[in-house]
């Protein structure tokens, strides 16, 4: 298996989020168009990223100071745990709250009030443990 956010790992990640409608589609839906980085809390910048232009992945790979306009970091072992038990919209806000999960860039607010865009993205957390 590739390193968690690794070039590989991005295009895997890429490839399984074009081929799933839950996330592809409905995101396709609500014409939503995001820069997205994943990475460590420690880092200054991202590790990986998705360029997602209305719903599908277009770029993915190594984080090379792209314009992020989300950028979500977590420890290790959270990411892990959320991939291979995935994460609920409970989970989700728990992991906010107590600071398991951090957005860097980004509105997650907003993004959690949107079920059009919440349902998508705890979606995704499945389709990163598929990679």
């Amino acid at each position: 298996m590739a390193d968690l956010f690794s070039e590989e790992w991005m295009t895997s990640f890429q490839n399984i989020w074009n081929a799933d409608p839950e996330l592809k589609d409905a995101l396709a839906e609500i014409n939503f168009s995001s820069v997205i980085g994943y990475g460590f809390p420690g880092d200054d910048q991202a590790t990986g990223y998705i360029d997602v232009q209305n719903g599908e992945v277009v770029a993915a790979g190594s984080y090379d100071g792209q314009d992020l306009n989300w950028d979500i970091r977590a420890e290790e072992k959270n990411w892990n745990k959320w991939l291979s038990d995935g994460i609920g919209m409970a989970g989700l806000g728990t992991a906010f709250t107590f600071g398991k999960m951090k957005f860097k860039v980004g509105d997650y607010k907003s993004m959690l009030k949107d079920p059009r865009m919440a349902g998508p993205f705890i979606k995704s957390f499945s389709a990163m443990g598929k990679v």
